[in-house]
Parts: C-alpha cells; sequence; structure tokens
C-alpha cells in the first residue's frame, strides 16, 4: 500500500541526492586527508588547541571507532573524533575536528537553533514510531483524519532536518574562523580544503532535508488520494 509507483517518482530523486552527496563527503575527506595541513598537528591536538584558544575549559576530546562518527555530545561535554580524524594530521582531519568543536562553542553560548533542535529530538524519536501507526490505522479503517495526523506527526521529521541546516552551516563557519583565528590554517590551498571537506559534509544535510520533504509529500499524497476515493 505504501511502495507503489509513486513513491518511486517521489523518492528517487531523493536516494540519487543521498548517494551522490555521500560521494562527495567521501571523496572530498579522501582527497584532503591526503593532504597534510601546515601545524602538524593530529585532530586531537588542532581540537585541544581550540578548546583552550576558546576557553571551554569544561570539554573534553576522545577517540571513538566508527569512521566518520565524529559528533560533539553536549550532555557529556565530550568532543568525539574517528580515528582518522584524532590520529590524522591533513587539512580533513583540521576542518572536522574545528567543526564538531564549532558545536561545543554553540552549546557554551546557548546558541538558539541548536537548543531548538535538541527540543525537537523527542518529538522526532516519538513521530518515526507513531507517525506509521497512524497512518496504518488510517488507512485500513479508512479514516481519514487519523491518517493526516499520521502525516502530521511525521512532519517532526522534516522540522528537524530544516532545523540542522543552520545548526550545521553555522559550526561550519565558525570552524573556518577558529582555525584561521588561532593560526591553524593559513594556506589558500589549507583553506580551500577545509571549505571542500566541509561543503560536502553540508550537501548531506541538504539531501537529508529534501529526503524527508519528499517523504511528507508522499504520505500527504496518499491520504489526498484516499480522500478522493471516498
Amino acid at each position: 500500500m505504501f511502495l507503489n509507483s509513486s513513491y518511486l517518482i517521489f523518492m528517487l530523486p531523493a536516494f540519487i541526492l543521498m548517494m551522490i552527496a555521500q560521494w562527495y563527503v567521501n571523496s572530498a575527506f579522501k582527497r584532503w586527508s591526503q593532504i597534510p595541513n601546515q601545524s602538524g598537528l593530529s585532530g586531537d591536538e588542532i581540537a585541544k588547541r581550540l578548546i583552550s584558544h576558546e576557553g571551554l575549559f569544561d570539554v573534553s576530546v576522545e577517540q571513538v571507532q566508527s569512521r566518520l562518527s565524529d559528533h560533539y555530545d553536549p550532555r557529556e561535554k565530550v568532543l568525539r573524533l574517528s580515528p582518522a580524524v584524532s590520529q590524522g594530521q591533513s587539512v580533513a582531519a583540521a576542518a572536522i575536528a574545528a567543526h564538531e568543536l564549532g558545536h561545543a562553542v554553540q552549546d557554551n553560548e546557548n546558541y538558539g537553533p541548536l537548543r531548538l533542535r535538541a527540543a525537537l529530538v523527542p518529538a522526532v524519536n516519538i513521530g518515526s514510531y507513531l507517525g506509521w501507526i497512524l497512518l496504518m490505522v488510517g488507512f485500513f479503517l479508512q479514516i481519514t483524519q487519523v491518517a493526516w495526523l499520521g502525516v502530521f506527526v511525521f512532519a517532526s521529521g522534516a522540522v528537524f532536518a530544516l532545523a540542522t541546516l543552520p545548526v550545521e552551516l553555522n559550526a561550519s563557519q565558525r570552524a573556518r574562523t577558529m582555525l584561521s583565528m588561532a593560526g591553524l590554517i593559513g594556506s589558500d590551498e589549507e583553506k580551500r580544503g577545509v571549505d571542500r571537506v566541509l561543503n560536502a559534509a553540508a550537501m548531506t544535510y541538504v539531501a537529508a532535508l529534501i529526503t524527508a520533504v519528499l517523504q511528507l509529500l508522499y504520505y500527504a499524497s496518499l491520504v489526498l488520494g484516499m480522500g478522493r476515493r471516498r
């Protein structure tokens, strides 16, 4: 019922975009992980240097084993870096470490969009399950109002993706500024590499937003079709 030819019409462009975004990320990371940064510091050392530079002395750095799983945990005030970033002395490692530290700076400043995204997490977690239930109940019982409620609940995912985009773009901008101000990048090539890596990462969030919106529109089209058949 939920998977038909119209599903491909809505979601195939999103799948293609997600594949392109992932290829772009992997390609940019591979390219710039082979170019040493001028400081000769690893991602772990750069993160700690920036922590000191920004006065974020309650933030610590840990290494995790998953590839490209780098993130900042605001609950524990921990910057978690994958081995290629933590140990790498490349332009890519510098860019990613600085980007994740950008989130720590946002957290320290109570950055509004970051707080909004965090507030949306419970709704998204509930909506991912409850939306399916409401849609299925609405379709099987032919109750349009219940199906529309399912679409509304699913909308939390698109709202979350939309809220995520400015948070990530701002963290990338902070990363560029911090690296320059701390003297950790200087050459045009390094700046170009940092831009390429951060722009590639940003594309994945744009793709995620488009995917969430197209999925929402697909479910809405199903409910509209159900209403016309009644």
